[in-house]
This record gives structure tokens, sequence and C-alpha cells, in this order.
């Protein structure tokens, strides 16, 4: 069957706040700017055709909030790129959106906006659209509840099982 991306919303761990939206362009498979949204609150899951690009999404998703992608080579980042036909693409950027009404951002905003943009010999932060460095955003996301230690943030395809049946 197709694969599955699960996103397990935070509302329930960490009062008000989870991913709102995810904004993509340039990356993997995704030239355009893609808008994935709305999120809820909740859970979210997100199936469709095989090749459809559901991997990626979670892929991006992972890119500016997990460890995955932490040290990137400049033959990784030219495979995180677009890779179609056309116009080579020269960047990517992935931008996640939460809803911060709960204050687990340490600021008076409703909205936080955390983006990663990488090219061929750049990888830049911005939160907020300010720039920022990679240890001060991942400090605000330990801050918020979402610590990379935590493999548990994001379930990947074909984890949700393995989540369910595991004992304490």
């Amino acid at each position: 069957g197709s694969p599955v991306a699960s996103f397990p919303s935070r509302k329930s761990i960490m009062s008000g706040m989870y991913i709102k939206q995810v904004l993509i362009e340039g990356f993997k498979t995704y030239k355009k700017l893609t808008e994935v949204s709305p999120f809820d609150h909740r859970h979210n899951v997100i199936v469709g055709k095989n090749g459809s690009g559901k991997s990626n999404i979670f892929a991006a998703i992972q890119f500016v909030l997990g460890d995955k992608y932490s040290t990137l080579k400049a033959e990784d980042r030219q495979n995180l790129l677009h890779e179609g036909a056309g116009r080579d693409v020269i960047s990517a950027s992935v931008e996640i959106i939460f809803d911060n009404a709960g204050g687990r951002f340490p600021m008076e905003k409703k909205d936080v906006s955390i983006k990663r943009t990488i090219g061929l010999k750049k990888d830049e932060y911005f939160v907020n659209n300010v720039h920022a460095s990679k240890s001060e955003v991942q400090n605000l996301l330990e801050t918020a509840g979402i610590a990379k230690e935590n493999p548990y943030n994001i379930v990947e395809q074909g984890k949700v099982d393995s989540l369910i049946q595991m004992s304490e």
C-alpha cells in the first residue's frame, strides 16, 4: 500500500502548540512554492498515491526540526534541491509555522515561523524572518519542548505500529 506519514500534534502534550502550515520551495520534488495546510491541532496523516510527494513533506519537516539533515556536504545539498527538468534550482527552503497560542515559544507571537534555506554553499536559519544561528534555533525548539533527543516528536512512516506496541 501507500506509505503514510503521521505527525502527532503536540496539543495534548504541550498545551496550545502545533504545526499550522508548512511552506516548501525547491526542496526535493517541490520546485514551486507549495503550501501544506491546514494541520489539525491533534493528529495529522498524509495519504496519497505512490510518488505523490508524501515522503518529501515528511523529509521537509525533518529538514527543519530534526537531526537527520544537520550536517550537509555539497553532494547532500545537491540531492535536496529540486531534481526536475528545466532551469536548475539553486536553493531550497522549508518554513514551518507553529501555532503559539499557548506560549510554548518564549515570544509574544500567536504564530512562530522557523525557516531553513540551503544552496550549494549556504545553510541558513530564520525565526520569524530574522536570521538566526542553528544553535539559536535548536535552543528555541528545546525551550518549546521539541528536543532532538526525543524521537517521538516526529513519527516516521512504518513506525506507528512499533510505537503503539512498545511497552513502558
